[in-house]
């Protein structure tokens, strides 16, 4: 028996009412995401790739079609803590070191002091912060922010990682480096991924499946497969013909879905 997506959207749509009229966000996303798949959302600015993970993370309400996560409603998959969500910015509490940051869900969820210790331990060593977690956010780099951001979205252990362009701020050695330490995380832990950016070389290096999507209104263009291995992807595969091709295909998906009219 084959098991049920872990995320899956049919005929979903939104429309935002605003002073000026209605917006169309999204229109007829049609998308299935199983367990333990990377998955990046890749088209323009305005093309709905943040609104439909939003709508993942029930900080949005569809206005048509279904959307279920781990089998329920959006709604109900966020009472059932079934995601961590990594924002642009690593929104750390400044007055809060490192671990405070990290375990500040797991005080609201009403976890155990002593479990909220070892949940902190563990998650500092997956996004390799051991001995950092007495630090302040201004003692640590922007990447090792966005790495204490992404601990806290693990720590409390739910299934699917969402991430909004985590590391679109970041300069380009250090967002290889994130890049090359996100996979790593993904191995080890196996967790269902979407992932948001506007980067080719990003999207094809991450992914198992790739989602490049079109504006006005956000629509799917292409779901491409990625052809490279699931693992043991190091930087250099980027000039591999391979993952040339697939980096071809998103671009010309892009350019038939109209990204470059803006």
């Amino acid at each position: 028996m084959t098991a049920a997506p872990v995320i899956s959207a049919r005929g979903l749509d939104l429309t935002f009412e605003t002073n000026d009229g209605p917006v169309h966000a999204l229109k007829d996303i049609n998308l299935d995401i199983e367990r333990g798949e990377f998955v990046s959302f890749i088209g323009p600015s305005g093309c709905g790739k943040t609104t439909f993970l939003r709508c993942i993370a029930a900080l949005e309400t569809p206005t048509g079609g279904t959307l279920r996560v781990n089998g329920m409603s959006a709604e109900d998959a966020r009472k059932e803590r079934s995601y961590g969500y990594v924002f642009q910015a690593a929104g750390l509490y400044p007055w809060r070191t490192i671990a405070g940051n990290v375990k500040l869900p797991l005080e609201i969820m009403g976890y155990p002091k002593a479990d909220q210790a070892k949940r902190v331990e563990k998650v500092l060593s997956l996004v390799d912060l051991e001995g950092f977690g007495k630090k302040f956010p201004w003692q640590l780099s922007g990447g090792m922010q966005q790495r204490a951001s992404i601990a806290r979205a693990l720590a409390f252990d739910a299934d699917i990682l969402l991430m909004d362009e985590p590391f679109g701020a970041l300069d380009e050695i250090v967002r290889d480096k994130l890049n090359e330490e996100l996979l790593k995380l993904w191995e080890r832990t196996q967790k269902t991924i979407g992932f948001v950016t506007h980067s080719i070389p990003e999207a094809v290096y991450l992914s198992t499946k790739i989602v490049v999507m079109s504006p006005r209104p956000g629509q799917i263009y292409e779901v491409i497969d990625s052809p490279l291995p699931r693992s043991a992807r190091p930087l250099d595969i980027r000039d591999s013909e391979e993952f040339l091709q697939v980096a071809h295909r998103v671009r010309e998906g892009l350019r038939a879905g109209h990204a470059y009219d803006e």
